[in-house]
């Protein structure tokens, strides 16, 4: 039978408006009569006729890319920049392929951690079983023991993973406007400790064991007449499930289930399960902070959960298009005036670098990042964000504030 895709999106609909009209026996075999056509489609031949298999290489070799000098991906054939839309009209398809080629980058980038800045992958939790699941976080060499200096990194919510600041940056742009490589490289250079937070490492995946379930049927007393009937209608209706479930998810091949990490199940739980396991062990006399989007909301609540051992140990943070709330996260009035004098948040604005942009919110201030997209604004702070750094550790030896703190439109959040 040949059948187009948009034949069969479309069927369920017919069998709707029939089942609406029908008022007679006529209707009544009409409905029947698709009921059957639906049955009898090979959903399996017309998918492979619509969307190739998501069958795809594991390896940037096998996708036929890699990075060149400049840190950009490229086609080894080629030179063009990474296409989306490798095959037209499958966006399905094309979006499956960008996904998997996403998870190469992630470990490509753990391959860089590890070996270009020489950072130790440490797992979570500390003391994890090995049947547990575990997630981790990548250290410099001196991270607990670097008496003066500490840097945290913590990146925004979604795919990304450790040492990213955004995957489409990565793979569209280059490796130093996606990762947080630039930021642990000079860090190093300027003696800073360096620890990199994986918030968004919080479950492993699972294969959900399948549940067989007896018919009621096989102990009954009834006729096998019956039982005959009543089997033939649930093998009916297994089909006719089994037949939605195909279509809405095509070449799923397992069931999974996710078994979260103890005390590191969200990008909160995690923040503060590397503060209290790490941070908060470490010898560094001034910690500094910074962090993407959500991972301002993370470093804000670690801030509600540990205030009195973040002002004593934390220096300066700088926040990148941060999406923390003082209001929603019940952040309490000494909590937003130490962010008023120890945080700054670079946001996206078409405005130039480091302009004062005004805030309805009384908590830090916010300057512009110099760009106007949200995930460049880690990359466009970059070197503000080192000088907002050196002058608060400059600040805290003279016991004077750092300048950014003491712009005009400071005075505005404390008349609020």
């Amino acid at each position: 039978m040949s059948l187009s895709l948009s034949s069969l999106i479309l069927l369920p609909s017919w069998i709707s408006m029939a089942q609406i009209q029908q008022g007679g026996p006529d209707e009544k075999e009409k409905t029947t009569a698709l009921k059957d056509l639906l049955s009898r489609i090979d959903l399996d031949e017309l998918m492979k006729k619509d969307e190739p298999p998501l069958d795809f290489p594991d390896t940037l070799e096998g996708f036929e890319y890699a990075f060149n000098e400049k840190g950009q991906l490229r086609h080894i054939k080629t030179g063009e920049p990474f296409v989306f839309n490798y095959r037209e009209d499958l966006h399905r398809w094309n979006q499956k392929r960008y996904e998997a080629l996403g998870e190469i980058i992630t470990k490509y980038v753990y391959e860089l951690l590890e070996k270009d800045c020489n950072l130790k992958k440490i797992s979570v939790p500390v003391d994890a079983t090995d049947s547990e699941p575990k997630s981790f976080i990548f250290m410099s060499e001196d991270a607990l023991t670097n008496p003066q200096k500490l840097m945290v990194l913590i990146h925004g919510s979604g795919v990304v993973r450790a040492g990213q600041w955004a995957r489409r940056l990565i793979i569209n742009e280059d490796l130093d406007s996606g990762t947080q490589i630039p930021f642990i490289k000079r860090a190093m250079d300027e003696g800073y400790g360096v620890i990199v937070l994986n918030p968004n490492e919080n479950y492993i995946e699972v294969e959900r064991p399948k549940i067989h379930v007896q018919s009621s049927s096989d102990s009954s007393d009834e006729p096998a007449e019956k039982r005959e009937r009543k089997d033939k209608v649930s093998k009916e209706t297994k089909k006719r499930r089994d037949f939605y479930e195909k279509y809405r998810n095509p070449q799923r091949e397992k069931e999974m289930m996710q078994l979260y990490i103890r005390e590191n199940g969200s990008p909160e739980e995690h923040a503060i399960y590397v503060w209290d396991h790490f941070i908060a062990q470490s010898a560094a006399e001034n910690v500094f902070f910074v962090a993407h989007s959500y991972g301002g909301l993370a470093f804000v609540e670690l801030m509600i959960q540990r205030e009195a051992d973040v002002k004593s140990k934390v220096t300066a943070v700088a926040l990148t298009d941060s999406v923390h709330n003082v209001w929603h996260q019940e952040a309490g009035k000494t909590i937003r005036e130490w962010m008023r004098e120890n945080c700054c948040n670079w946001v996206s604005s078409s405005e130039p670098l480091d302009t004062s942009v005004e805030s309805m919110l009384p908590d830090c201030p916010r300057v512009s990042a110099g760009t106007d997209r949200h995930e460049l604004t880690s990359w466009k702070s970059f070197p503000s964000i080192f000088k907002f750094f050196t002058e608060a550790s400059e600040a805290k030896t003279s016991s004077l504030k750092p300048a950014l703190t003491r712009r005009s439109h400071r005075i505005k959040h404390e008349e609020l």
